[in-house]
């Protein structure tokens, strides 16, 4: 196994510029002599300031076989400038100097552009000058071309096709490295030269800014630790908006414990392990297991974005964060510009990770496109890209979505955005740890009991304008930012209360100013509800009940705990407790007031009848002449072609359902009637019932009091005994 440790009398005492391009890029260069040799047109793509120096090698290679070249740079001769007339600008000159150079010819020879890209508009189309360059360029076949390309800009294809063999210069490969440091330059680095380690920060270098960049090196020769080297390199080849993020993932980020062991299992340890091998051969396997695509999905606000850049900072990578709908551009061929100069970019400033978010705006499942459909040439122009990178190259691409099932499957392939981290809404442990780094840094001085408070208030659904997702991190942080604003606005300098957190998250709500009547309304139908669940041993238990919501239009609710036991999907018992508990408000209501408001039609009876409907039509738990089958399409709700008397069935079976959940829940009211007007009464007086206070009222756990549980009614139990155990479905 041979060592990756150079000593230092390997390497060249000194080095010119041309001895430079020719150590690095020699492979390459003799390949393109070859082909002009035979006559073949030959594109390089390299930088500008690398062009005039790997011209004067090739020129050097083709005149040991008398093959003359005319470089066409547009800079004016004497003899172009009659009567001292002013030269016509350097399109002018260049395309004077190619006419005549074309027109001119009687013998074959080199002719060299080595500003193609001056022909090109920055999206690829053509200027004015090119249609004039163009017809000269296809004029006279006795000539061979030798053509500079800029990374930075596409060529049009009746340019580019010009062109039989191309080759692209872009950085430098690792086992020519040693060739392209000094020994004195070597000595920064310590007493053992490791060009891998180097290799790491300069990867997408060209030759001749790194002798640049090796040649003004400060600090002591031989080292203990070459940190600081490797930091001016760092710092030097940073390029546009790419920045190397300050985030600890152990530090900044709280709670994860699972996404973080995956990320650093699956990267940053094999990372750690190849910076760390001493055989060319352990480095290269462990390269082969590095995935270079990744997608980290979720919901939003859950810190993404922020896992990327503390992956960035573990590795000591440069980060640019581009969003998908920013790249789109109306004009042709200019979102794959946007794209390929990002990757350039990113490139030159390796290790670097460059992250795509919202990458779903453009990369949709094919054949799922609503816009322009420059979506399509957008994802084929990244696959494009990361299929260009050289394995030894530490750029990753890291994609961010909301909706990871709308990825076009071709993405997400082994060998593409292969490594996929789910990044959920964080759980009580989760939030815990974000509120206490939170409490930290904004000095909330927050007590145990209000740390609890703020994990349990936060279990659930954000209420307010952003209502219908649960907390994020990014609602906690805004929630500790609230405290810090009522702290800094009242000069507090003791410990945050319970009570702070409740005015932080509700201080500026808008709430209903109820009258007896409608505080009497509310808490009979939440009470409702609330019993009715206490008595369904299928449904979640009560957490919290309020007549006094933070939101106007939402002025009461019952909120009931998840106990994880719905992640695979629901049972049928578990779906008839929730018809149940659903119709109870509306029962309560006629039990207590012997009047029904419309109350339940916002939301309860409507979410009943879509529960029924899904019951018997996709869950195929209808039971009788209907039997196990499926009459909606699970993912779409599109009803299938039925007949008018099996729809007229399927309508019968969906109302006996809610009509049997709907009697069941008055028989669980009417027999524990007395414990539903104690919860009415005091929730009018408390207005916020929690689960210990309705854990004190009813004396316990009513799941254990298995002799007051309400059986399903017996034409379901029947059902269900002929179709055998129910097995956990897919969530509604």
């Amino acid at each position: 196994m041979s060592s990756i440790f150079i000593s230092e009398s390997e390497l060249p005492e000194a080095l010119t510029r041309e001895q430079a391009v020719e150590a690095a890029y020699s492979r390459e260069l003799a390949e393109v002599a070859s082909k002009l040799q035979r006559g073949l047109p030959c594109l390089i793509e390299c930088d500008k300031d690398l062009a005039p120096f790997l011209f004067l090698n090739v020129r050097d290679r083709l005149r040991q076989n008398n093959i003359r070249c005319i470089y066409l740079d547009g800079r004016p001769r004497e003899t172009e400038q009659p009567n001292g007339m002013m030269p016509t600008g350097l399109i002018g000159t260049m395309i004077s100097q190619l006419r005549e150079a074309v027109r001119g010819a009687v013998e074959r020879r080199v002719v060299v552009l080595p500003h193609l890209d001056l022909l090109t508009t920055s999206q690829g189309g053509l200027t004015a000058e090119a249609r004039e360059v163009i017809p000269l360029l296809y004029e006279n076949p006795e000539l061979v071309w030798l053509g500079f390309k800029d990374p930075s800009f596409p060529l049009p294809k009746v340019i580019e096709n010009l062109f039989t063999h191309r080759t692209a210069i872009l950085g430098i490969s690792r086992n020519r490295l040693r060739h392209l440091i000094t020994r004195r330059e070597s000595r920064k680095f310590g007493k053992q030269f490791n060009p891998w380690a180097l290799y790491k920060y300069v990867s997408g270098v060209n030759a001749l800014k790194l002798r640049k960049l090796l040649s003004t090196l400060e600090g002591e020769d031989y080292p203990a630790d070459p940190k600081r080297s490797y930091q001016q390199l760092r710092q030097a080849t940073l390029t546009g908006a790419l920045e190397i993020p300050d985030i600890s993932l152990e530090k900044d980020i709280g709670g994860y414990t699972k996404v973080k062991k995956q990320l650093r299992q699956e990267i940053l340890d094999v990372l750690a392990r190849r910076d760390t091998a001493t055989t060319e051969e352990e480095i290269a396997r462990l390269e082969e297991l590095i995935p270079r695509g990744m997608i980290f999905w979720g919901p939003p606000g859950t810190g993404k974005t922020y896992f990327a850049k503390a992956m960035a900072a573990a590795i000591g990578a440069a980060i640019t964060v581009v969003s998908g709908p920013e790249l789109k551009s109306k004009w042709v061929g200019e979102s794959e510009d946007n794209l390929r100069q990002i990757f350039h970019k990113a490139r030159q400033s390796a290790p670097s990770i460059i992250v795509f978010d919202e990458i779903d705006s453009f990369a949709t499942a094919r054949g799922t496109y609503t816009g322009s459909g420059v979506e399509h040439s957008m994802v084929n122009q990244l696959l494009t890209e990361m299929d260009g990178f050289h394995k030894d190259e530490l750029v990753f691409i890291v994609g961010t979505t909301n909706f990871v099932e709308s990825l076009d499957p071709a993405l997400l392939r082994p060998g593409r955005f292969e490594f996929h981290m789910h990044i959920p809404y964080p759980d009580d442990d989760d939030r815990r740890a974000i509120l206490q780094i939170y409490n930290e840094r904004m000095k909330l001085q927050m007590t145990e009991a209000a740390l609890d408070y703020a994990v349990k208030h936060t279990d659930g659904q954000v209420e307010g304008a952003a209502a219908g997702t649960r907390y994020s991190g990014d609602h906690l942080q805004a929630l500790c930012r609230s405290i810090a604003r009522i702290r800094l606005r009242e000069n507090k300098s003791d410990a945050t209360t319970p009570d702070d957190i409740d005015r932080a998250t509700s201080e500026y709500q808008e709430k209903l100013d109820l009258t007896t009547r409608e505080e009497q309304l509310l808490a009979t139908h939440e009470g409702g509800h609330a019993v009715c669940a206490l008595f369904c041993p299928n449904h979640p238990a009560v957490d919290r009940i309020t007549i006094r919501s933070e939101t106007s239009w939402a002025p009461a609710y019952v909120r009931f705990k998840d106990d994880g036991s719905r992640r695979l999907g629901l049972t049928r018992n578990q779906i008839l407790d929730d018809l149940c508990v659903l119709l109870a408000g509306r029962e309560a209501e006629a039990l207590l007031l012997d009047d029904v408001s419309t109350g339940a039609a916002g939301s309860d009876l409507a979410r009943a009848t879509d529960l029924a409907h899904m019951y018997v039509e996709i869950f195929g738990m209808g039971g009788g002449t209907l039997g196990l089958r499926q009459f909606r399409s699970p993912r779409t709700g599109e009803r299938r072609e039925l007949s008018q008397e099996l729809l007229a069935y399927i309508d019968r079976t969906v109302s006996e359902v809610i009509e049997e959940q709907r009697l069941r829940a008055t028989k669980i009211l009417k027999e524990n009637l007395p414990l539903l007007k104690t919860l009415r009464d005091l929730l009018i007086e408390k207005k916020t019932i929690d689960a210990r206070v309705l854990s004190e009222l009813t004396g316990g756990n009513k799941k254990d009091a298995d002799s007051k549980s309400e059986p399903a009614p017996a034409s379901v139990a029947a059902d269900a005994a002929t179709s055998g155990a129910v097995e956990p479905v897919g969530k509604s």
